[in-house]
């Protein structure tokens, strides 16, 4: 048996799909969904087409997983420093908007990859129920942090209130990422950053200045 072939014998399933969706997720960023092909991926993936079949029933179920995956990455990414910060929950609620607003989560592939999804999302049914289950899962974190954050702060609100201030504040961090990946050589370095913690803080009432000297 050759090196080759062992090696394709060790691989566990999920790292196969894993490697697959990645090279969905390439050619979705060079050529938007029409243009990543099962041919495409196969050949990028350097697998069969059979083998795509073996573990996903059709293209679309492939890139609908492609589009789970990269959303749900981005958001493990930009929780990672808020979750590695010790202290208060205010000094993890800064971190998360300063990950948020800087490299490598603002970033010019991650808009095209987003960009390219959109018009699927509206179309079809699994891309909408995947959307919609990837944005509860940023929401809901930032609405844990923003409310452990009042709590510390002495000015604990409602869950209804509670609730529109993470709609609020993920809805503005979406569109300074939006802005930044776009256009990287439109702002300052750390400039996307100081207006999400200064508008955050108005929305809010918690000081992401004093959280960011303690973070």
């Amino acid at each position: 048996m050759t090196d080759e072939r062992r090696k394709f014998k060790r691989e566990s399933a999920e790292s196969r799909k894993e490697a697959l969706i990645l090279a969905t997720l390439e050619l979705v960023a060079e050529n938007g969904v029409r243009g990543a092909t099962v041919r495409g991926i196969a050949e990028r993936a350097d697998v069969t087409q059979g083998l795509i079949r073996h573990y996903f029933s059709s293209k679309e179920e492939l890139i609908t997983a492609a589009y789970e995956h990269h959303m749900t990455a981005m958001t493990d990414q930009t929780f990672a420093p808020a979750a590695g910060t010790e202290g208060t929950a205010l000094a993890r609620l800064t971190a998360l908007v300063n990950a948020s607003l800087t490299p490598p989560v603002v970033d010019p592939r991650a808009i095209a990859l987003w960009a390219s999804f959109l018009n699927k999302v509206q179309q079809d049914p699994q891309m909408k129920a995947t959307h919609e289950r990837t944005y509860a899962y940023f929401r809901d974190q930032l609405e844990a942090l923003i409310t452990v954050a009042l709590e510390e702060a002495g000015r604990p609100a409602p869950p209804a209130r509670l609730r529109q201030l993470a709609i609020a504040c993920n809805a503005l961090i979406d569109g300074l990422w939006l802005e930044g990946g776009a256009l990287p050589d439109a702002f300052a370095p750390e400039e996307l950053a100081e207006i999400g913690r200064q508008s955050i803080a108005a929305m809010t009432g918690l000081d992401l200045e004093q959280g960011a000297g303690t973070s």
